[in-house]
């Protein structure tokens, strides 16, 4: 495992990689509305980007690879859990979640954070979902402290989730950013219990350090966790297709409490 520590120059500019993103999410939470296509928040987040000169690191990634992703914003409504594609001919519905993730490349570092929304009214039980997600979210931050390691900040958000009767994600999971989107460790949502013989092999020495930039991104579900790919080779659905919602910041750990860097 490589992490990689950051220089208080580089936090520096993913703290403005971070506000860009931010800028984006505003955006595109002031256009949310029943029969919106969801082509329009590429177009969105696209604009805001070239305002401020920043490259989206979600078009075309992984670079090479045989299925690129198509846009700058993954779109994920209801039952889909992550990586949803925009497209123009799928509408927003009235009490849909929508659940949007979206990145920059700011002169070489990275900004990511996602954010779900109710569309118009929406029942209290997918109102509950997406405040307990988001408070999963800000309890994983608060253990994101020096002294701890990954499994604190991935016990915080299962046990947060469990004891409001939801389940965590396993097979997705957070991880290090900065200079690329995707770095080491990875930041799970669930951590398995010591008796197991399971470990999650690439966090298991992910002592959080300051200077350590991650990403958080609690994915929290109704029902079942178990997913499944959809044949557009992107598109996460929760197999029994159940509700679900993803937040996500990317902070910086410092010697005191953590950085959230993608706030305006």
């Amino acid at each position: 495992m490589a992490i990689q520590t950051k220089t208080a120059q580089e936090i520096r500019l993913m703290r403005e990689a971070g506000r860009i993103v931010a800028r984006a999410h505003e955006a595109m939470r002031e256009k949310i509305r029943p029969g919106m296509n969801t082509l329009e928040f590429d177009k969105i987040v696209m604009r805001v980007f070239e305002q401020h000169k920043a490259f989206p690191a979600f078009l075309g990634y992984p670079y090479g690879s045989k299925h690129p992703f198509p846009a700058s914003v993954t779109v994920s409504i209801n039952d889909e859990l992550v990586h949803g594609i925009p497209s123009k001919s799928r509408l927003l519905q009235e009490g849909d979640i929508v659940s949007l993730d979206t990145g920059c490349i700011y002169q070489g570092f990275v900004g990511d954070a996602a954010y779900s929304y109710g569309v118009g009214s929406i029942t209290p039980e997918a109102q509950r979902l997406l405040e307990v997600t988001e408070a999963a979210l800000m309890e994983a931050i608060r253990a994101s402290v020096v002294g701890h390691d990954v499994s604190h900040v991935a016990k915080a958000i299962q046990h947060y989730a469990e004891s409001n009767g939801y389940s965590v994600v396993r097979g997705y999971t957070g991880h290090g950013v900065g200079r690329k989107m995707h770095e080491d460790p990875q930041v799970p949502c669930w951590w398995p219990s010591p008796n197991r013989r399971q470990r999650l092999k690439s966090t298991k020495a992910a002592l959080l350090k300051p200077g350590m930039t991650i990403a958080i991104e609690p994915m929290i579900i109704a029902g079942h966790p178990a997913t499944q790919v959809l044949d557009d080779h992107w598109t996460v659905v929760i197999a029994d297709g159940s509700l679900c919602a993803h937040f996500e910041h990317s902070i910086a750990i410092t010697e005191g409490e953590p950085e959230i860097l993608t706030l305006l």
